[in-house]
């Protein structure tokens, strides 16, 4: 299999333990100079025809037998969140990373991806050099979705490969504001979304949640949507659906105003 796996390394953190990782994995780091830095050198490095993107908390999807022959210029790949030390707070993060998915999955199936996540991707590399500069080294943050929207733009080939022996395994944040300053940053790129499919996601989303704050009978068809991302009802996804309007509303305030970095 012609694959480099890149992974990213914050300067001054310590490297992940190789043994988590594929053998053919170049550990990279930013010198101080960001994400985007670090994915830049090392895809450059990577002299092979596709280059699969880890991030360095991630553990999981190690078997690069599983992914098979490749063709299009982006795989996304299957993200799983676990609920860390059980508390109230993991657990709604995991339930929400699994919506989450669900519906990254289902939309890039049906030729519409609004979703990619970095944590796990394959990419073709010299489709990624050409589109470099449309990931906004600039800002800190983003660096899969952007990618995202210049394949799309570029009508470059995107799948999926849901395989268990390629679900990378993530970890939810175990402080309030750790996870309130990651959505920040999260959200904080979104302004600077061009793809239509990813606006109107994004718009439909912040409309019903709004919709919600301002009557709680738009409750009713919210959770009845929710509930096609959601494998099982459960007291913790009900909690999530009473709650998220709230939060996301908090998040997206604060990534306007919240200045993130990587």
């Amino acid at each position: 299999m012609s694959i480099t796996v890149i992974v990213p390394v914050r300067h001054g953190d310590p490297k992940p333990d190789k043994k988590l990782f594929p053998s053919n994995t170049l550990f990279i780091d930013d010198a101080g100079k960001g994400k985007k830095y670090a994915l830049l050198k090392g895809v450059e490095a990577a002299t092979t025809d596709y280059v699969w993107f880890r991030d360095a908390d991630t553990t999981g999807a190690t078997d690069l037998s599983a992914i098979g022959q490749l063709s299009a210029d982006m795989y996304i790949l299957p993200l799983r969140m676990t609920e860390g030390n059980g508390s109230l707070l993991c657990r709604l993060q995991a339930t929400e990373y699994e919506a989450i998915q669900r519906l990254t999955i289902e939309a890039a199936r049906k030729g519409r991806a609004v979703m990619c996540s970095g944590a796990n991707l394959i990419v073709r590399r010299k489709a990624w050099l050409t589109s470099y500069e449309d990931i906004h080294p600039e800002i800190p943050s983003g660096d899969d979705m952007f990618i995202l929207e210049s394949f799309k733009r570029r009508r470059l080939s995107i799948n999926t490969l849901c395989k268990p022996e390629l679900t990378a395994i993530v970890e939810p944040q175990p402080t309030l504001r750790g996870l309130l300053r990651q959505r920040m940053r999260w959200a904080g790129k979104a302004p600077h979304y061009t793809d239509s499919d990813i606006r109107l996601c994004a718009a439909a989303v912040a409309i019903i949640n709004i919709l919600c704050i301002l009557c709680p009978l738009f409750y009713i068809p919210k959770y009845l949507v929710e509930r096609r991302f959601i494998s099982s009802t459960t007291p913790v996804s009900l909690l999530l659906s009473l709650v998220y309007p709230y939060y996301m509303l908090i998040s997206a305030i604060g990534g306007l105003i919240h200045k993130g970095r990587w």
